[in-house]
């Protein structure tokens, strides 16, 4: 589990246990007739991960009951969607390394890798139908949220639409949907009052954004040991990111030659190694830092109608967490 400084022990204590039985229902969840799909969709399980949205449904339903057994089924449910996207998205950025091992795509292909995508769906969907009709509506609007601001970041901006202000609606659509799904699972199911959940929701979003912006920065400033993922991946793809769009925004004269690799994939490994120097030195970086910031204490101030309790100061942290952080 994460680990969030400013939490109670009594609350941290709680918190570490049940999310050691988010990982045991994980892992075994799982495990299905076929030992090859069982094998290949325990690879990311396995490889670990931060766990932050199972951890932000944990923290959401201390503002009902906790004890419902519906929140640790939430809570896998929302991990199991998380992975299955990935395994999608290493298929599309054809990523060599996800969480510090070998990318299912890269060991076994991209067929089985997608498959294995699909398999965690319906592992997911097996839960949700324990849930009730309107977590699997919730699910359903999420995952709709979820291909859509794919479908967007493939498609790019139309013409004269700003492209950063279009990012950040990618943004909002493919990772603040899943935050504020996390929030909205651990609080209404754990019966906290109407007004509460959709605070929690709302914060949820925000922050889902701050957490990608700052994976962003991570993708140009950390390295492969730290992040567990290949540097640069997205520049390989020609996927714009806050720190790219910055760059491009910003049209330096002395920036020419890292414009023109900006314009489109980067092919060439001499060139990845270039532009990754560029944008580490670059005022853009330090920009990308600042509007992350500016985002997570944008999603701190959605907490002020709550109590201030050990829980709220948790996610409080969980803010400066999420965009600290090196991986």
């Amino acid at each position: 589990m994460v680990t969030l400084p400013t939490l109670s022990a009594e609350v941290e204590r709680d918190l570490t246990a049940r999310m050691q039985a988010v990982e045991e229902f994980l892992y075994d969840h799982a495990a299905g007739s076929l030992p090859f799909a069982t094998e290949t969709s325990r690879h990311l399980i396995s490889a670990g991960g931060k766990r932050f949205r199972p951890l932000l449904t944990l923290l959401a339903s201390n503002y009902g009951d906790p004890t419902r057994e519906e929140i640790i089924k939430a809570a896998v449910v929302v991990e199991l969607t998380h992975l299955a996207t990935l395994y999608h998205d290493d298929v599309m950025d054809e990523a060599p390394l996800r969480r510090g091992v070998e990318s299912a795509n890269k060991r076994w292909g991209n067929s089985v890798a997608i498959l294995t995508g699909d398999y965690l769906f319906a592992k997911s969907s097996l839960l949700l139908a324990d849930l009730g009709p309107d977590a699997v509506r919730h699910q359903a609007m999420t995952f709709e949220r979820l291909v859509i601001g794919q479908i967007m970041e493939t498609q790019g901006p139309p013409a004269g639409e700003d492209s950063l202000e279009y990012y950040l609606r990618v943004v909002a659509e493919k990772t603040g949907s899943l935050f504020g799904l996390c929030a909205r699972y651990g609080g209404y199911l754990s019966g906290a009052h109407p007004e509460i959940v959709e605070t929690l929701v709302s914060f949820s979003e925000e922050l889902g954004i701050a957490f990608q912006l700052a994976d962003d920065v991570i993708d140009i400033e950390s390295s492969s040991n730290q992040s567990g993922k290949t540097p640069g991946t997205d520049l390989r793809e020609g996927v714009p990111t806050l720190v790219t769009l910055l760059v491009q925004r910003m049209s330096k004269a002395e920036d020419a030659r890292l414009l023109g690799l900006l314009a489109g994939p980067i092919t060439d490994e001499d060139d990845v190694t270039y532009a990754l120097k560029e944008l580490r030195n670059h005022q853009a970086l330090n920009e990308a830092k600042k509007i992350t910031m500016q985002y997570a204490e944008s999603a701190r101030k959605k907490l002020g109608t709550l109590p201030l309790n050990g829980t709220t100061e948790g996610l409080l942290t969980m803010c400066d967490a999420l965009v600290s952080r090196s991986s």
